[in-house]
């Protein structure tokens, strides 16, 4: 064993360091691991030992090898962390088959095409009013503003609850995805229970209320009265619905955050759209790819394995690192612009791959779309007021504050 180690390329970057993402200095470490090194040993880290898997191809080969390189919450779970804030946490992505199938089929039908039909009328209504009374000329946070709102109301509506209630479910989704190294104390974990436990009562309420009703199509009520997901324990509850209010949120506001970014950094991929609105569906796809709002996702090795050439032994944590698969030049020339033609945007890995590729991809599209819509049609631009405040997360790929203007042309 201790020769096979030996002989494994190491690491020589903590790429799961806060740093990185909040200084937005992770592009040149990656894109040497990708040259180098495209799949790695990093002997020790905040989070333990782990492999770090670069490029696009490898990263595809991990998410389709689901037999041998498992998702399963009581194996480590679904992120670099060991299971999450020291707790099992049992939702369908961190499940296997035939579990995860089971429970995901109970998901799926709430983003089929005909309810993606439904919501996107909503979305598009939602987004024109929301633009339409930002402020212009004066500053004010997109994150706050846009980002949040539009998509944790989103949320209220999937779960068919109040939309004044969507801080509160932005704290529990906040605390739901806090993988960071500052994270890793009792102090944290404590108050990951307490907030856990307020989620879960005020849930459970409305779950106690569909069990009484007949089924309808919002979320809640296709959990419990369904077979695989309507008797569960009090933590798979909390971990279902956490997943629930982190997949549906998270992602797509980072995603619509980075858009800010994007225009500013290539004004011309702007006035492209604006040429040519036909081309905003491929944008939100470029958008999740050049962004990257889920950082990573981990898997566990269940057996000795080959990858890359590298011999990966049984319990070994697997970090597949979404944000350098989606700047593999290899797939992606000319990577790092933000290009609205970009001919195969819709390769990105932004959503995962395989059979774990995230539910409600197509409704993030939407919302994402419905955005840039708005974006595409103001007199004006939106300009930055100074650099934007970042996630301190190897996790999520994403933003907490964001000063901007519109300024009309």
């Amino acid at each position: 064993m201790a020769s096979i180690i030996e002989s494994r390329p190491i690491n020589p970057f903590e790429v799961s360091a806060n740093a990185l993402y909040t200084e937005d200095t992770w592009r040149e470490p990656f894109a040497k691991l990708r040259a180098d090194a495209p799949i790695s040993w990093r002997p020790e880290s905040p989070f333990g030992p782990y492999w770090s898997v670069v490029t696009h191809d490898l990263v595809q080969e991990v998410e389709l090898r689901h037999d041998v390189f498992s998702s399963r919450w009581d194996m480590g779970n679904i992120t670099i962390a060991e299971a999450v804030n020291g707790e099992g946490f049992p939702n369908f992505i961190a499940q296997d088959q035939p579990i995860h199938t089971a429970q995901r089929r109970v998901i799926a039908p709430a983003f089929n095409p005909s309810q993606i039909i439904k919501l996107e009328k909503l979305v598009k209504e939602r987004t024109e009013k929301l633009f339409a009374e930002l402020p212009r000329g004066e500053e004010f946070d997109w994150v706050e503003r846009v980002s949040l709102p539009l998509t944790l109301g989103m949320l209220c509506i999937l779960f068919d609850m109040p939309f004044e209630e969507w801080r509160d479910i932005k704290r529990w989704s906040d605390w739901a995805s806090g993988v960071s190294e500052d994270n890793l104390n009792e102090e944290y974990r404590a108050e990951f229970l307490v907030q856990m436990g307020e989620m879960l009562a005020r849930f459970d309420k409305e779950l106690d209320a569909r069990r009484a009703q007949p089924p309808t199509d919002d979320l809640l009520s296709r959990m419990v009265h369904s077979e695989a997901m309507g008797n569960m324990e009090a933590m798979e509850r909390i971990a279902n619905i956490a997943l629930l209010i982190v997949g549906g949120n998270d992602t797509t506001r980072n995603s619509m955050s980075a858009l800010v970014e994007a225009f500013d950094s290539y004004p011309e991929q702007l006035d492209a759209l604006r040429a040519d609105p036909a081309q905003i569906p491929n944008a939100a796809q470029e958008i999740i790819r050049w962004q990257s709002p889920v950082t990573h996702m981990r898997r566990t090795a269940l057996e000795d394995t080959e990858l890359g050439g590298q011999h990966i032994r049984a319990g070994e944590k697997v970090v597949m690192w979404y944000i350098s698969a989606n700047r593999d030049e290899k797939i992606f020339p000319d990577a790092e612009r933000f290009d609205v033609a970009r001919e195969n945007a819709r390769r990105h890995i932004g959503f995962g791959h395989g059979i774990h590729r995230c539910v409600g991809a197509r409704l993030a599209e939407v919302q994402l779309q419905a955005v840039i819509d708005q974006i595409v049609k103001l007199p004006g631009r939106i300009v930055p007021q100074g650099k934007p405040t970042r996630l301190a997360s190897p996790f999520l790929h994403g933003f907490t504050a964001m000063p901007v203007k519109i300024v009309e042309a």
